[in-house]
């Protein structure tokens, strides 16, 4: 239910015979929708639903605005529509660079306009379905975190955790005694 796999979820619930806390169905469809649209680069569509969903929660997450907007003018470039994406950079996202944290940022982004094949540029990376599903888990997290909902699942927290633990242990009792967790590793085994 946290990442908005709701069948998923309905279905282990049936099978075992638990309940499921009612703090998660709130909105997962909305959610899942929202999250939909961002990993299939409508950021547009992915502000208006997150702003009916959670208002005034772009509004105090500079942050995550500023994704949500990068992510459009990146589409923009994708679709070939550069003086479309030109105009949108200006109108959108020149007030953001007034604040020095996002001035790099805003550079790599302008820089996908020099590039006839922006894939084949230095900042190809900004193109990518990885690049949208980082936005869309950051997304996620902080509408989460606008319900007062925990940012990460569970299991999230668990591996982090575990992970922390082992490269403590790593560093302060023996080098070769407890490499660094690996999922794919522990699920293999």
């Amino acid at each position: 239910m946290h990442n908005c796999f709701k069948e998923t979820a309905e279905t282990f619930l049936s099978s075992t015979g638990l309940k499921l806390p009612v703090d998660y169905t709130v909105d997962v469809d909305k959610r899942k929708a929202i999250l939909k649209f961002v990993v299939e680069g409508d950021a547009v569509k992915a502000i208006e639903l997150t702003e009916e969903l959670a208002p005034k929660l772009l509004e105090n997450d500079m942050d995550l605005h500023f994704e949500l907007l990068s992510l459009h003018f990146i589409e923009l470039i994708r679709s070939r529509k550069c003086t479309e994406a030109l105009e949108f950079g200006q109108k959108k996202l020149t007030p953001f660079g007034k604040v020095a944290k996002y001035v790099e940022q805003l550079e790599d982004f302008m820089a996908l306009l020099a590039y006839e094949e922006p894939e084949k540029s230095p900042m190809f990376h900004l193109l990518t379905p990885e690049y949208r599903q980082n936005v869309a888990d950051s997304l996620n997290r902080a509408i989460l975190a606008h319900a007062n909902l925990p940012a990460y699942s569970s299991l999230e927290r668990v591996i982090q955790q575990s992970t922390v633990v082992r490269q403590y242990l790593h560093q302060e009792v023996d080098k070769d005694s407890y490499p660094p967790f690996s999922l794919k590793a522990f699920l293999d085994k």
